[in-house]
């Protein structure tokens, strides 16, 4: 199975992970039968997370059919999970589906995180609450319908982190569910991907890099609603950088929200010359990312 994971940044503007599978010949009216009866999979998991599979309905576009589905992961309150870069620390969520049948290539998309304290001194990138992250399937054949089959390891942290794990099987036809509203709200929450310098709110207006006496420094401009005070979080091109967490500094332009953050946390002989940076923008319930190239 050749893997392109989230945390390989800028193969494409989705993380996707390419797997292997074969459709079996399955009664099409059965199948229907099912997915009107149980378009999501059991809970698997107990106190104080759990995790399953939720169906949605399929889209059909200039490149063939899409099935939707969403990994939904349900926390105790007080309860938290990670991003896919976790920031000071935590675990990401790794999705493995190479056991699904009838599919040639699955997207996993994640919504718009948070930044919390980790209760170490530092701080960390996630969800507080339920989530869901929406997974949109190619089919091998989209004439017959795709089993999902998904092996799920994350992280759930209160004051401490314990490592979870979910098995999970769901059958999707494409038919509407009772689970369309969920799915679609989190693909709204997806960051949206722009280019630095574009117009809209929220916007990465600017970024720039600084040499001085230590580190070289990035400095991003970000625009964002009157109300609404914006987070930023920067992502390396492979998941070995852990790049520090931007922080709010003063110097911006009217209207606009600096950041800034040292170019330090990269791999044992790597450069950041020639690597290009994702940078993410959050504020309230919208998101944007955008790619600077370090030249």
């Amino acid at each position: 199975m050749v893997i392109m994971s989230a945390m390989l940044r800028f193969a494409s503007a989705f993380p996707i992970l390419l797997v292997a599978g074969l459709g079996g010949i399955v009664p099409s009216g059965l199948v229907s039968s099912a997915a009107i009866a149980a378009d999501v999979s059991p809970w698997s998991g107990d106190a104080p997370s759990s995790a399953r599979l939720v169906g949605a309905k399929a889209r059909d576009g200039a490149t063939g059919r899409m099935f939707r589905a969403g990994v939904e992961i349900k926390l105790k309150p007080g309860w938290k999970t990670y991003w896919r870069y976790p920031g000071d620390s935590g675990v990401p969520p790794a999705l493995d589906f190479s056991k699904s049948d009838n599919v040639k290539a699955v997207t996993v998309l994640y919504p718009a995180p948070q930044r919390f304290a980790d209760g170490a001194g530092g701080n960390s990138i996630g969800y507080k609450g339920d989530v869901v992250f929406p997974v949109h399937i190619v089919p091998q054949d989209s004439a017959k319908p795709v089993t999902l089959r998904l092996k799920l390891d994350y992280a759930a942290c209160e004051k401490l982190c314990m490592p979870a794990e979910a098995q999970m099987e769901l059958a999707l036809t494409g038919a509407q569910g009772t689970n369309e509203d969920a799915v679609g709200r989190a693909e709204a929450r997806v960051p949206r991907p722009t280019r630095v310098g574009d117009a809209g709110i929220p916007a990465i207006r600017a970024v720039r890099r600084e040499s001085g006496a230590g580190k070289p420094r990035i400095v991003v401009d970000v625009a964002a609603p009157a109300d609404q005070a914006p987070g930023l979080f920067a992502e390396g091109p492979t998941a070995d950088w852990a790049l520090p967490l931007p922080e709010p500094v003063p110097g911006a332009p009217a209207g606009l929200h600096r950041f800034s953050f040292d170019l330090d946390g990269l791999p044992p002989g790597a450069k950041a010359e020639g690597a290009t940076l994702r940078l993410t923008a959050v504020a309230g319930e919208r998101a944007v990312e955008a790619a600077f190239p370090l030249d």
